[in-house]
């Protein structure tokens, strides 16, 4: 097989792989929807709740942050981790191994569904509920009976109508990518419990990275005088910007890691 990149074989093998990973990937967004529905139908405010109000007065609206990072991490990664686990049956392998595409066009196919359709499938379900939420509890503000009650407003609208919220994330662009390129190749990499695997290393090597750079620096800093530095917005925004390029970099490492892991199975 050429493994050269053909865009009209490319199409046909997207269309193929919808055939079996499409249903596991729908039953997942209906389960996605179902949950999401779920946590807002239980914690948004009501009048017949106490406790409606934040701080500011406004209407307490923050459990959406915790659910919309942990919700995203578990959904993006259970769909990365279920793409090649097909693999690790040889039954199955060898037709999967045998289909009339490029190994590059594969790994391409797999990058697309888990990295780029997951997560914004994922993104349009819950913006479109949160959305409905938001109008249905602004529609009936005045059974709250408070003075000076204002709307409501959509987690999207609150994120990027803030400027600093707006900056603020675009440093961390890179990490629902490369959540999915550690599940995708622990998919391709472990032959059986590919998500709990991936989900053990995965949580062994932040573990030990952390211990190091924690020694590391104790080490460096072991006799030192302290020096009292004026921390600067501009100092905050070299941190986050390094973040960015290292999660980047690591993040097509893993890909192409992924890429040699398929060529592997394909031999």
């Amino acid at each position: 097989m050429n493994n050269t990149f053909n865009i009209n074989r490319f199409g046909l093998l997207l269309k193929r792989q919808w055939l079996d990973f499409g249903k596991i990937y729908l039953i997942s967004l209906v389960v996605l929807l179902g949950i999401v529905v779920g946590f807002y139908g239980y914690n948004i405010p009501s009048p017949l709740k106490d406790n409606n109000f934040d701080y500011d007065g406004n209407l307490d609206m923050r459990f959406r942050y915790p659910l919309f990072l942990i919700l995203g991490f578990v959904f993006i990664s259970i769909v990365a981790s279920s793409y090649f686990n097909i693999l690790g049956q040889k039954s199955r392998a060898i037709l999967e191994l045998m289909t009339p595409a490029s190994t590059f066009e594969k790994f391409v196919a797999g990058v697309t569904y888990t990295a780029i359709i997951s997560l914004f499938s994922y993104l349009l379900i819950f913006y479109l509920t949160d959305l409905a939420f938001v109008k249905y509890l602004n529609s009936h503000l005045n059974a709250f009976n408070h003075p000076g009650i204002r709307q409501a407003e959509s987690i999207t609208k609150e994120v990027f109508n803030d400027e600093g919220y707006r900056k603020y994330c675009s440093y961390f662009f890179a990490f629902p990518f490369l959540v999915t390129s550690i599940f995708l190749l622990g998919s391709i990499y472990f032959n059986r419990f590919h998500y709990i695997k991936t989900a053990l290393s995965l949580m062994i090597f932040i573990g030990l990275a952390s211990y190091l750079v924690v020694k590391f620096s104790m080490w460096i800093m072991e006799g030192k005088v302290p020096y009292h530095h004026n921390y600067r917005n501009d100092d905050k925004d070299w941190i986050l910007l390094a973040l960015l390029l290292i999660t980047s970099i690591i993040t097509i490492i893993i890909w192409a890691i992924t890429y040699i892991r398929l060529k592997e199975k394909e031999v």
